[in-house]
């Protein structure tokens, strides 16, 4: 599979391509002049005219690659540019997470790794053209397609439409997202940046529950300075759905069906031809397989794209991570949440490393430039530090007293609505739901829990309750009162299809004990923001790990390094651990499921240091005692995409 990368290796293996039809390229487009710095003074900007895109004027090609800065970490952001113009490609194209830049309502961060400035402006210098896609959703296998989770705290909340709490909320982050961004546009006079085109939301075709939506959306962008051109984004099902005057409407696919292309002259009359997403590989969710695309395939078909005339981004060129809780889920037939890694099957690997995917399209883009490409980086060496010892624990129950308040409700109440953060609510992680009960009987949640909670009378641990099971047998106990406890997590909220107002986590309604609501709650936020684990590490309590021990607890130890770091992955499935959370140094890393496919969690370099590194794990049931660090990510048993 791709995504196991060349390790530790600093050659570059010949890899053929199988296009013997490459040849027939009619005519070759060397863009080697046409970049940011190259061009001081622009005035016009990408434009098209008939069937072709102009760039100041001159025929331009967009050759692109979706590269994500929130999912890579901040030092590694060059290093992959870099690789994308060693790739043959002039054109980065990223999405912008509004849930990340505003996580509590007007309060807004472009810092450390969410500087979008910094990253646009890193792309410009070297040599790459920018396509933003600002939402304000943007699907992306992330949480809520980047929807902030406590716009979900108006029970009325229509996302994605008109719906004035909406509208109000977009508005508000606009005028903050467009100040950063509207002075990097490339033609705005002599500040020339590197943006040629702003995308008008993301698949709305496939949603289209307003009519009036996609016209918002765009007069937002105009009266806040946007004067590059606008683009929408659409599979075919979508793309007449999906239109809005004034923007250029471009398709999505993987599978090029024949007159696919040409169907976008059905909507759309003498404009230029562009594949917004070519998706390089699918993403994984827990439970399944770990998707790839096979690689001549996808450059057989990049070639014949090519070989029309038209323009292509390749979705994506690296996916990077999935940090922390930040993963989308899927809801077709049933609920599934998607993995930690978004390694995608993409051209450069999770950790950013070559696959043959990457040498294949070098070579067909080099053909069709004519040009001689920049070298690639040289791979950075991957890091394999053993085996650390987790040499103590905390039990959550130990962990409640010390250092969380609970809020107090006769109703169970849904994160979102949590009284917390500045009245913002819970946005991510677990929440324990805390009441007592007089004996035992039959527990019903009626479809309430969301997505997964684990109940324990007092500390036993009784079983679990989710979308397929909600009914579970409470055994009867000694006289007198018991705690019955549901440790509720949310696995990550649908980011696509017609769901998204339904995306509530929590306890979203009434549980039945014996056909009688449960009343009267203690509930204890488990978000386990940085403060949170910060006070963890001195609370008293923690003790040394048995030979046996069953969680929910927190777990710590410690990676020592004399040398400067690498990056390494995080092994814990082999060792005994069954489903939970790494933190390392107080980085979340994201989940880990013995269900699979993932079994390794990346750990940049960056965020290690020389000397001692904190390492923290919150494991809901099974713990081992011991995790491996490894020079080799695993991602689960392959499947190739249909």
């Amino acid at each position: 599979a791709g995504s196991a990368g060349m390790r530790s290796t600093r050659s570059f293996p010949r890899t053929g391509c199988s296009c013997s039809h490459i040849s027939f390229f009619s005519s070759r487009f060397n863009w080697s002049e046409l970049t940011p710095l190259g061009l001081w003074g622009r005035t016009l900007g990408l434009q098209t005219e008939h069937s072709q895109f102009l760039l100041e004027g001159m025929p331009f090609r967009i050759f692109g690659g979706s590269m994500h800065y929130f999912r890579v970490p901040r030092e590694y952001w060059e290093d992959r540019m870099l690789k994308m113009r060693a790739c043959g490609l002039n054109t980065l194209t990223t999405y912008v997470p509004w849930n990340l830049h505003e996580k509590e309502r007007g309060k807004f961060d472009f810092s450390k790794n969410l500087d979008l400035r910094a990253f646009l402006s890193l792309a410009a210098k070297n040599g790459l053209w920018v396509i933003l896609r600002p939402g304000p959703y943007i699907c992306s296998e992330w949480d809520l397609g980047g929807l902030p989770s406590w716009l979900l705290q108006d029970p009325e909340m229509q996302l994605r439409t008109t719906y004035k709490g909406f509208t109000e909320a977009v508005d508000a982050y606009f005028d903050h997202l467009m100040r950063v961004v509207v002075p990097l546009q490339a033609s705005t006079y002599k500040k020339g940046g590197p943006i040629i085109a702003v995308q008008v939301e993301n698949e709305y075709g496939s949603y289209a529950k307003d009519p009036n939506y996609m016209t918002y959306v765009k007069m937002a962008l105009l009266n806040r300075g946007i004067v590059e051109l606008l683009m929408t984004s659409d599979n075919k099902n979508g793309l007449s759905f999906g239109l809005v005057e004034g923007a250029l409407a471009t398709v999505n696919f993987q599978k090029l069906e024949p007159g696919l292309l040409k169907y976008l002259d059905t909507v759309q009359k003498d404009q230029p031809k562009m594949v917004m997403e070519y998706w390089t590989g699918w993403f994984d969710n827990w439970g399944g397989p770990h998707y790839v695309f096979d690689a001549d395939e996808m450059v057989n078909t990049v070639a014949s794209i090519l070989k029309t005339g038209a323009s292509i981004n390749l979705y994506m060129f690296h996916g990077g991570t999935n940090f922390g809780f930040m993963n989308g889920a899927l809801e077709a037939d049933e609920y599934k949440s998607d993995v930690t890694s978004y390694d995608y099957d993409a051209v450069l690997t999770e950790a950013g490393d070559y696959t043959s995917k990457f040498f294949k399209l070098r070579q067909l883009f080099s053909m069709v430039i004519g040009q001689p490409l920049p070298l690639p980086p040289m791979i950075e060496s991957k890091a394999s530090y053993g085996a650390i010892l987790l040499h103590q624990y905390i039990s959550l129950w130990d962990v409640l007293p010390a250092l969380l308040q609970p809020i107090k409700s006769e109703l169970p109440v849904n994160m979102e609505n949590l009284h917390l953060n500045d009245s913002i609510g819970q946005p991510y992680g677990y929440v324990l739901y805390e009441t007592v009960i007089f004996g035992g009987g039959h527990l019903h949640t009626r479809d309430h829990v969301r997505d997964r909670a684990q109940v324990f009378v007092n500390t036993m641990y009784v079983g679990e309750l989710d979308y397929n099971t909600v009914e579970l047998s409470i055994p009867e106990g000694q006289q007198g009162f018991r705690q019955l406890r549901l440790l509720v997590e949310n696995r990550g909220r649908v980011n696509y299809g017609l769901a998204l107002n339904e995306q509530r986590k929590g306890l979203i309604g009434d549980v039945f004990l014996n056909k009688t609501p449960l009343r009267n709650f203690k509930i204890y936020s488990l978000e386990m923001k940085p403060a949170f684990m910060k006070s963890l590490q001195h609370v008293s309590g923690w003790s040394t790990v048995p030979d046996y021990f069953v969680g929910p607890a927190f777990f710590r130890g410690r990676l020592w390094i004399e040398q400067q770091p690498q990056d390494t992955f995080l092994k814990l499935q082999a060792s005994g651990w069954e489903k939970g959370v790494v933190f390392v140094n107080g980085q979340n890393l994201g989940r880990y499921w013995k269900i699979g496919p993932q079994e390794t969690l990346y750990l940049p370099g960056p965020w290690l240091r020389r000397g001692g590194n904190e390492i923290v794990i919150f494991e809901e049931r099974t713990a081992g005692r011991i995790i491996q660090s490894v020079d080799i990510p695993y991602l689960g048993r392959t499947q190739y995409v249909d």
